[in-house]
């Protein structure tokens, strides 16, 4: 990126609270955003060539949308626990394996989109955020959904293509769960918990690519109560 371009981009910036610097081959933060002032409301870095986001990004607290899409992120750094206004969180295609414990305090987020990474260990620390509405976990190297899972507070949950071999039945618990996507794991059927097809608000899950049949899901103890609240679903679409 030439120097007019930066300058023009935030010049632009303190005036909008809006700066996309993405596509520009970078490796590391530019100087101009090691001193900018705290205005940015986004930051889309985009499509660059990351491998560490500074701990400089917490001084930026009054973000509400973070992009760091397609770099070579293997980590996300503790500060990112100091942005408490942010809202979505978009780190796809990286090569991240730690979620910090520290984005338990980020109460305002909506989204958090972390596929296609490196993760193996479920991020429990986003259970609880009561406005957390879509959790994107796919293409990860999770192995198991644990017990805490009760918490999340999520409408949508997609941890397909991971490495997925048992399910905690507290996913029965979780408050306003209704879309489960867990395609292409390594479920057998004795994963699917009863309670889970009998008492939860999933209405819609996604099982396909598991270690078993779909005969073998039909047939399942709870099949029907599950099916009551897909038809139901269905029925308001239309």
């Amino acid at each position: 990126m030439g120097n007019k371009a930066v300058k023009q981009h935030f010049e632009t910036a303190q005036k909008t609270g809006v700066l996309k610097i993405s596509q520009q081959r970078l490796q590391e933060f530019p100087p101009h955003l090691r001193t900018f002032p705290n205005v940015l409301r986004t930051l889309d870095i985009s499509e660059n060539r990351f491998v560490t986001i500074p701990d400089k990004i917490g001084d930026f607290t009054l973000l509400k949308h973070l992009n760091l899409n397609h770099n070579r992120l293997v980590e996300l750094p503790d500060a990112l626990g100091r942005l408490t206004k942010l809202e979505s969180l978009n780190a796809i295609n990286n090569l991240i394996a730690r979620v910090p414990t520290q984005l338990a305090n980020l109460i305002n987020l909506k989204q958090v989109h972390l596929s296609n990474n490196q993760i193996t260990e479920f991020p429990i620390m986003l259970c609880g955020l009561k406005h957390l509405d879509i959790l994107e976990l796919s293409k990860n190297k999770i192995t198991s959904i644990p017990s805490d899972v009760k918490d999340l507070q999520v409408t949508e949950l997609n941890v397909n293509q991971n490495q997925i071999s048992a399910l905690a039945e507290e996913l029965a618990d979780c408050p306003k769960l209704k879309i489960l996507r867990i395609e292409e794991n390594c479920l057998p059927i004795t994963a699917i918990h009863s309670r889970i097809l009998k008492e939860s608000k999933i209405s819609n899950i996604y099982l396909d690519g598991n270690m078993f049949q779909s005969k073998q899901f039909v047939d399942l103890d709870g099949y029907e109560e599950y099916m009551e609240r897909y038809t139901a679903v269905k029925k308001k679409m239309f």
